[in-house]
């Protein structure tokens, strides 16, 4: 495992990374916070493409808890039948869509004990909606960020909940808010797992990683 980056090169790389992109987005297609909590949810062991491309017509019939119950098991089914482990996805949205209109008025809670409480939302899933919707510094370390924070240095760790806590106690404050974005996008356009771009990174310099590539 490669040495905990300094203070001073880990800020410059978010220099970096904010003055390329001052304001970095998700990926992922949403209208509000269950829809976003859905496409995250649907998300797992899935392509943000592939998702976005089956909750488009989703999203125009069931953009609530409530209209995603009425849609039904079945009717989600079919529109998400091109994502993987869509069949278990779908039962795991519809108990979901009933606890919300059950116990929270049809609203997506904003705490992470409570997101984590519904069927198939995990601590990765609650960290991006509660960071997308609700503005909250919390990281969500996917592959990418897990091999991006090891590799370079800026967070390294043996599990994701190590990593995680890396993040949060090694990027400057500054920075929290956008750092999972930044380090997402950067493991999925730059730094891929193969054959990483070096020869176009533009934190390069500052990175540990000792086989880079021309």
């Amino acid at each position: 495992m490669v040495k905990q980056l300094d203070y001073h090169t880990i800020h410059a790389i978010f220099e970096r990374f904010h003055a390329a992109e001052p304001e970095p987005k998700g990926e992922l297609e949403h209208v509000n916070a269950y829809t976003l909590l859905v496409a995250v949810a649907l998300s797992a062991q899935a392509t943000d493409v592939g998702v976005n491309k089956a909750t488009r017509a989703l999203f125009k019939l069931a953009d609530t808890p409530q209209k995603m119950l009425c849609l039904g098991l079945e009717g989600l089914t079919e529109h998400i039948r091109t994502i993987g482990l869509y069949r278990q996805k779908a039962k795991n949205v519809i108990k979901m869509s009933q606890i919300l209109v059950d116990d929270y008025d049809g609203q997506v809670p904003c705490s992470r004990a409570a997101l984590q409480s519904l069927p198939g939302v995990g601590r990765k899933t609650a960290n991006v909606v509660l960071n997308m919707w609700w503005q909250q510094p919390a990281q969500a370390v996917d592959t990418h960020i897990f091999r991006v924070c090891n590799r370079i240095g800026i967070a390294p760790g043996k599990t994701v909940d190590a990593v995680e806590r890396a993040i949060e106690d090694h990027v400057p404050a500054v920075f929290q808010h956008h750092a999972h974005h930044w380090l997402i996008l950067h493991g999925r356009y730059t730094c891929v797992a193969r054959k990483p771009k070096c020869g176009a990174c533009l934190i390069a310099d500052l990175c540990q990683f000792e086989d880079k590539t021309p």
